[in-house]
């Protein structure tokens, strides 16, 4: 025990030491530190003696004094430093409060990336998915085809009701299936946003199998870039339409195109039923209702190409009726196939061929008849197809159950007895199951009226390839040949579940493609003399697509439609995939013409500044996603996309922030792209000189003539084209002189621009070899001003550029790209300037479908958007008016929600761009004074358009073409009285 003078007058302890637990426990410690691990082994040469004595000597040592310094409470270290458990150069910070939100869990769960709906396993099918990958080497037994068609006309219906008849799935009474559309948003808004490829085993009436690649594509005229690149890889089209809304704006643009590229058009009259049900009319006039719809098809057709062999007609064979919504579809042969099923001795050809058209049936001689002696006489259509199909529907629908059970006995149909106390749509799908049976008719359509990849390859690589069609690749894929070189044609790409990588959608032309070889990888700016786009890569996957499921695959031979994994690094739009030992002759598959363009512009940017990578990263994966949007970075430094509408642009914009960059994105109001023109020959011939003095160029600048715009960008003339056929083209449609149509040098802002660069100077005044020596860098610096016009940085469009004279330098140091290009680009704008400039904007063709009395409220609503009404007619067979009218697509963002406002919802209306309109106004009159926040009108109009645009791409507000010409020539022009031509 310590006494009291154990501590001094500061009560620090002075005493003996003190034996405590603590400091026996780290005496012990200490010792056993000391102590070696085990006791060391005897060293050779001793002896046991000697290490006894060598022990004894270790335990007599005494132990170093341990050193007893007091250590300050803040110096004392319970826990190791983060340097000493992280390494050097690590920093620890201590924050004040949690900075970790209570929103977040202190462990985050691991995240599933799940964007698209598949199938867990392998779904049970009716046929065997063996025996689908050995028909893909028999071409002649598979078709490729596109369902196209309008909006909400029963496309993923079709779909599905094939996907019933070859998978063992339940049928939902209440839901639609929607098999195909895989994509969130598609299921969320109930219509494709995505085309989607399926590939199934289908017989036809006679029983034979065939391999049908399906490719299911969006109705809305927003999305209609993805049918462009299903019609590309398909070899014809499965159109349907909905009987009773007919001809619609999405049916026409699909029409027009699929003509463009040549594919074989059959069509699927949808939704029959609707006739029954909705209009209640009577069977003959449902008759005249179905004949209508289909005349409306022909006329349409005809009207662009007039070849009788694309008449559509029941009676020709390329016509079914269906109604996707019950799951059932037939054609003429289909029907008379049933009823020489059910009656025996029937020739079911003759039968079929007199089921269409002016024919009667009377009923006391049993015989046809083109004239009816008695009105009371029905048309074989009617009398044998609709009549039926009316009381089937009428009886199911009013009948009690013994009543019922007595008419289906009649007609073979057996059901459980449970299955009569069913709700009625379920009832009447399960009798309409056994009536009709399975869709051979539909398949003989697609059978007998589109041809096989080895029947349209001829016809697909003349339309499509751009290299020469007498080279050993073309004939190999003309040939559609399974042994030659790999050539594939990829035109669209698929985001993987997780959205973290693509997979290539194509059309392998020839050859075999076969997982794990080597390919080389050819973007759309390849070409023989530029090889830069071009990569090589690796097949790392095959598949058959089956929209949610994928069939794996070791080879895919030509003729087939497939997924390929790995090969989609540098795929933007579309792409050629070549086999290695390709060398000469190699070119690319031409890019996609699309039935529209992009108009609707909107600028992004992170929330986050830091996030600018990852929303970089998103728009190229944008880019790979959507056939037609288009992003850049405007001089400002802001980030544009540009979509075809506001529907297509709120789904880019849902797959940016959600799938592919998971950031939160600021979006602009939307603008729109303008174009630039001019409406007069230029005032003065312009030239300018280069940098060094040693080179002039002169210009001059007119209007085209209407139509040729057109003309070049669906590229029914290019510079592919031998001087002579060019020259031939404008002479005959636009009768321009032979020798200036012969020197067109270029097209501008690319081959299908629609503005035209013209070589007008006379070998008598100039050196055209010399000249020629420059052609590239004029045509470059042409193509750049076409690009980025003087008004607002926004493309030319309609000018035709006139170069009249070049002074030259002789030696080629002076005359080289960095003197000429930018002196080329510089008199395009002045004579631009100089030739009446204006601004055009992008204008909708709206088609409003709405009842008699919401008419004058659409025009109401299109009056405040400065939009016009250009035809109002009543829909034949229906309530419904259609009005088709024209809007500015700058005045049409929230049309459709302010329609629906002000009908109660009753009106539905689409928009699709339709032509370029020029704004009212002179952009350079500085006189137009406008006043901030009020709207400008009438001929102020395209100054403030003009104005804003600048403003918001970081450019001056001064337009003046003073600033694109020489001095002296400014100086010249003054002396002369046209200073007011400077603007």
């Amino acid at each position: 025990m310590a006494s009291f003078e154990d501590y001094d007058e500061f009560g620090n302890y002075i005493g003996a030491d003190l034996d405590s637990d603590e400091e026996d426990e780290e005496i012990q410690q200490d010792q056993f530190l000391q102590q070696p691990a085990a006791p060391p082994a005897p060293l050779e040469g001793y002896d046991d003696v000697a290490m006894e004595e060598a022990n004894d000597m270790a335990l007599m040592e005494v132990d170093e004094p341990s050193h007893n310094a007091v250590i300050l409470h803040e110096d004392k270290q319970y826990y190791p430093s983060a340097e000493e458990v992280y390494g050097p150069g690590v920093e620890t910070l201590v924050q004040e409060e949690d900075a970790q939100p209570l929103t977040e869990p202190i462990i985050a769960p691991i995240k599933v990336r799940k964007w698209t709906v598949e199938e867990k396993d392998m779904p049970e099918t009716r046929f065997d998915k063996g025996f689908l990958l050995n028909m893909t080497a028999f071409p002649e037994m598979i078709r490729n085809v596109a369902v196209v068609g309008h909006l909400h006309h029963g496309k993923t219906a079709l779909l599905d009701m094939l996907v019933f008849e070859t998978h063992k799935l339940i049928w939902d009474a209440d839901a639609p299936t929607r098999y195909t559309d895989t994509h969130i948003l598609s299921r969320e808004r109930a219509i494709s946003i995505k085309s989607s490829p399926m590939s199934l085993i289908l017989s036809t009436t006679s029983g034979k199998s065939h391999l049908v690649h399906l490719i299911d594509t969006p109705g809305h005229v927003n999305f209609v870039d993805e049918v462009a690149c299903a019609i590309r890889l398909a070899d014809g089209i499965l159109l349907v339409v909905d009987v009773v809304e007919g001809l619609m704006v999405g049916t026409e643009s699909v029409l027009r195109h699929a003509l463009q590229e040549g594919v074989k058009i059959t069509l699927v009259v949808n939704k029959i039923d609707r006739l029954i049900l909705e209009l209640r009319i009577k069977p003959a006039d449902a008759y005249y209702k179905i004949k209508h719809t289909i005349e409306e098809i022909n006329t349409f057709i005809s009207a662009i190409d007039p070849d009788p062999a694309l008449r559509l007609s029941p009676e020709n064979g390329n016509v079914a009726f269906a109604s996707t919504d019950m799951n059932w579809c037939f054609t003429l042969r289909s029907f008379a196939q049933m009823y020489a099923d059910t009656y025996g001795s029937l020739d079911v050809g003759s039968f079929a061929d007199r089921l269409w058209g002016d024919i009667y049936f009377v009923e006391d001689t049993r015989k046809f008849t083109r004239k009816p002696s008695d009105p009371e006489h029905s048309r074989t259509f009617v009398h044998f197809i609709l009549d039926p199909l009316y009381k089937l529907y009428s009886h199911v629908l009013s009948e009690e159950t013994e009543d019922l059970k007595d008419t289906l006995k009649g007609l073979g149909i057996q059901l459980k007895p449970v299955m009569f106390k069913m709700d009625v749509r379920p009832l009447l799908k399960a009798v309409l199951d056994q009536f009709f049976g399975p869709a051979t008719g539909l398949i003989d359509v697609i059978v007998e009226n589109i041809p096989s990849p080895v029947e349209g390859a001829l016809d697909k690589v003349e339309a499509t390839y751009l290299g020469p069609q007498t080279s050993d690749v073309a004939a190999s894929m003309k040939a559609c040949d399974a042994d030659g070189p790999v050539m594939v044609h990829v035109a669209k790409l698929y985001h993987t579940t997780d959205a973290q990588s693509f997979r290539a959608f194509g059309r392998v032309m020839s050859g075999t493609l076969r997982k794990g070889t080597p390919i080389k990888v050819l973007g759309e700016g390849y070409s023989p003399e530029d090889e830069e786009d071009m990569m090589a890569a690796t097949v790392e996957n095959l598949w058959i697509s089956e929209s949610r499921y994928f069939i794996p695959a070791d080879e895919i031979p030509a003729g087939n439609l497939v997924l390929i994994g790995g090969v989609d690094a540098s795929i933007s739009k579309t792409a050629t995939l070549a086999g290695v030992g390709i060398e000469e002759d190699l070119h690319i598959f031409r890019p996609i013409k699309h039935m529209t363009q992009s108009v609707l512009k909107i600028a992004i940017e992170p929330i986050a500044p830091s996030e600018l990578p990852k929303m970089l990263a998103g728009l190229r994966s944008i880019n790979k996603s959507y056939p037609l949007v288009s992003t850049k970075v405007e001089e400002s430094g802001e980030h544009v996309v540009i979509g075809t509408g506001e529907l297509y642009l709120d789904c880019v914009m849902h797959d940016l922030r959600k799938l592919f960059s998971e950031i939160e994105i600021k979006v602009s109001d939307p603008v729109t792209k303008f174009c630039e023109t001019v409406l007069e020959t230029s005032a003065l011939k312009c030239y300018a000189d280069t940098p060094n003095k040693k080179n002039k160029i002169t210009m001059i600048a007119e209007p085209l003539e209407r139509g040729i715009a057109e003309d070049l960008e669906r590229g029914r003339v290019n510079m592919r084209m031998t001087a002579k056929e060019r020259g031939k083209f404008f002479e005959e449609k636009y009768q321009w002189d032979l020798l200036a149509s012969r020197s067109i040098w270029a097209f501008g802002p690319d081959e299908n621009g629609p503005n035209i660069l013209l070589d007008d100077t006379l070998p008598s005044q100039i050196d055209k070899k010399l000249l020629g020596t420059v052609k590239e860098h004029i045509k470059q610096g042409f193509q750049w001003g076409a690009r980025e016009g003087p008004l607002c940085d926004e493309p030319m469009r309609n000018v035709k550029f006139r170069l009249l004279d070049a002074t030259l330098a002789q030696e080629p140091i002076f005359r080289g790209g960095g003197q000429i290009v930018p002196t080329a680009r510089r008199v395009c704008y002045s004579s631009f300037l100089m030739a009446t400039p204006r601004l055009m904007e992008p204008v909708y063709y709206v088609e409003v479908q709405a009842p008699a009395d919401c008419i004058s409220a659409v025009y109401t609503v299109l009056a405040r958007r400065r939009g016009h009404v250009t035809q109002d007619i009543p829909k034949a067979g229906s309530p419904l008016y259609t009005v088709k009218a024209l809007i500015p697509v700058i005045d049409a963002n929230g049309f459709e929600t302010d329609l629906r406002t002000a009908t109660q919802g009753q009106a539905f209306c689409l928009q699709v761009f339709d032509h370029w309109s020029i704004v009212p106004g002179d952009p350079t009159d500085t006189s137009i004074k406008l006043r901030p926040l009020e709207p400008a009108s009438g001929q102020a109009l395209a100054r403030d358009l003009v104005l804003k645009t600048r403003r918001r791409k970081g450019l001056g507000d001064q337009i003046a073409v003073s600033k694109y010409l020489d001095d002296e020539f400014v100086l010249a022009l003054s002396a002369s009285g046209h200073a007011d031509l400077l603007g």
